[in-house]
């Protein structure tokens, strides 16, 4: 019902920016929020930042000051600004979709229903 594309990876230095997209098409109209997860090679997906149609915005602690997270709803899009970015940045980024208001924690991958096939993020030193 909701189709996610992800765009904006790519390879940077430590202390680089980039702006990952995430496009959202199908019943769009019925998503509470969305959000982006992360998942290093070895390691579990991890939350990294979610905003509510309220623009209600959490963040994971190791991302906080660093990243920001914005929607624009006339083009069902949202975005994450990723600055002073770090090696340990490096991951596979995918955007996700939750469409009910209820459930269990926004900073958990179960209460998402939709998911992209991901971005790389490479942040080398």
């Amino acid at each position: 019902q909701v189709q996610l594309v992800e765009s904006g990876g790519g390879l940077v230095q430590t202390g680089g920016s980039l702006r990952l997209s995430c496009a959202a098409s199908g019943r769009t109209s019925s998503t509470y929020a969305m959000g982006w997860f992360r998942q290093a090679p070895g390691k579990e997906r991890e939350f990294v930042a979610t905003i509510t149609w309220s623009n209600s915005t959490y963040y994971a602690d190791s991302v906080k000051g660093r990243f920001t997270i914005s929607r624009d709803n006339a083009r069902n899009t949202m975005y994450l600004q990723m600055n002073s970015l770090k090696p340990e940045d490096t991951a596979v980024y995918t955007c996700a979709a939750a469409p009910r208001p209820y459930g269990s924690s926004l900073t958990t991958a179960r209460r998402y229903d939709y998911w992209g096939s991901g971005t790389q993020v490479t942040v080398s030193s």
